[in-house]
């Protein structure tokens, strides 16, 4: 079931489109659900996170404007905190990653087919969703819904690559005139910058371990 409560009005073609992913994630064997507000999402991250559980993050803009950062912070868990180790040592801390008992990140894309697509530089978010952690929540806003896998290759190449890449200060084409190198090419085209964000692709279809992987859709925007 969803989390929608019907008492205060909402665009309805919105909650048709959040009511089909989720119906899709389902059905990809992910346990999905969607909820109104960036509370209803911290609320249901509680949830799912008994206390004294191992977790860690992947970095995620969507994680720290709901909350979650902070209560991942909060002394209730052990946390595998990527921010409070020095650079020479997350290698170490990325591996010790996945014997977590969960993992918590945003998705670069939902598609309303019931797939996350994601793309990444070190490769270390996609590796913990992919295997190891024994559970996976993904928290991703509305505006990361698609149509499909095309339509959430464009998402990465024309907003989110640029705009993380801008947030990272990194040196790349991208950051510097705001769209991908590749954007008329293929997936994984895209330039040769030796700081580039996109560098493996992950599709996460239907799933060998049901529910091991849990999405929380946000009714809000969320992230880039």
């Amino acid at each position: 079931m969803s989390e929608y409560s019907a008492h205060e009005p909402m665009n309805e073609q919105l909650v048709m489109k959040l009511e089909r992913t989720v119906k899709a994630l389902r059905e990809n064997r992910m346990d999905a659900c969607w909820v109104r507000t960036k509370a209803d999402a911290l609320a249901k991250v509680k949830e799912l996170l008994p206390k004294g559980a191992v977790v860690s993050n992947g970095g995620s803009m969507t994680l720290s404007e709901c909350g979650i950062m902070d209560l991942l912070r909060s002394g209730d868990y052990e946390f595998l905190d990527r921010a409070a180790v020095p650079q020479e040592e997350l290698p170490k801390l990325f591996r010790k990653v996945f014997s977590a008992d969960a993992y918590l990140m945003s998705s670069n894309a939902v598609t309303e087919q019931g797939e996350l697509y994601n793309v990444d530089g070190n490769g270390n978010r996609v590796s913990a969703l992919i295997f190891g952690p024994e559970s996976v929540i993904v928290v991703a806003g509305a505006n990361k819904i698609v149509p499909d896998i095309p339509s959430a290759v464009q998402r990465v190449k024309r907003l989110a690559a640029p705009v993380n890449a801008m947030r990272l200060h990194q040196d790349t084409p991208c950051a510097k005139c705001g769209t991908c190198a590749g954007v008329r090419g293929d997936l994984a085209a895209g330039c040769k910058a030796e700081q580039r964000i996109c560098c493996s692709y992950v599709v996460s279809g239907y799933q060998r371990f049901p529910n091991r992987i849990k999405v929380i859709l946000v009714a809000e925007n969320l992230g880039y």
